[in-house]
């Protein structure tokens, strides 16, 4: 498969690293190619372009910015580029205010999450969100002593959801399909839990998982 990265930061190199290393195509989009020239020496088979360049090389799009910029990024890749496509959504609402007694704050409310508004903005693309709970050091073929991880996901796409739970599949991860978009509402604060004992106690190798 063709991957579009939109973003080149560590969760958008850390996932293009991922599908390159189970045999899929990549390329980054990015403004400044020259920060991934050492990157890109050590994944020779990666491409680099703009963002529209990657939104239109990928037959599935990941979305992998902050927050704030996610919308502005979109409009930068194209809408004709994004209609009928998978897009793999990682990003958080986190706002720009310093995390309070390990705390993040969000620019949004329970009420609506980012995906939702992201999902109204571009209606012919299938946003699915995914690897928005996690640090990238855990995001492909994470080792940890409880076993496989769960990653929440959701979209209103069912055949993007089942395309995105095969990708996790190879990524070792076990996940749990949350239904529609609606379900971002919870997915997206799961950062917030998932990062106060790392801002506490500088604890970041650790995942949640579903039990039954």
């Amino acid at each position: 498969m063709k991957f579009g990265i939109l973003g080149s930061g560590g969760v958008g190199t850390t996932l293009a690293g991922g599908f390159i290393k189970h045999g899929h195509e990549v390329m980054i989009g990015t403004r400044n190619p020259a920060n991934l020239a050492d990157w890109k020496a050590k994944h020779a088979a990666a491409r680099i372009g703009s963002v529209a360049d990657a939104a239109a090389f990928g037959e599935t799009i990941v979305l992998a910015v902050k927050g704030s910029a996610a919308s502005d990024v979109l409009r930068a890749a194209g809408a004709a580029s994004l209609s009928g496509k998978t897009i793999i959504d990682t990003t958080n609402p986190i706002s720009d205010a310093p995390p309070r007694n390990g705390v993040l704050g969000y620019f949004t409310s329970l009420d609506e999450s980012l995906m939702e508004r992201l999902q109204r903005e571009y209606p012919d693309a299938h946003f699915v969100k995914a690897f928005s709970s996690v640090g990238q050091a855990l995001m492909v073929n994470p080792k940890l002593a409880g076993g496989p991880p769960t990653m929440f996901i959701c979209g209103n796409d069912e055949n993007a959801r089942r395309a995105v739970r095969g990708i996790l599949d190879q990524f070792g991860w076990e996940t749990e399909d949350l239904g529609a978009a609606e379900a971002a509402r919870a997915i997206e604060p799961l950062a917030i839990l998932w990062c106060i004992p790392g801002f506490l106690d500088n604890d970041w190798a650790h995942a949640f998982k579903v039990l039954r």
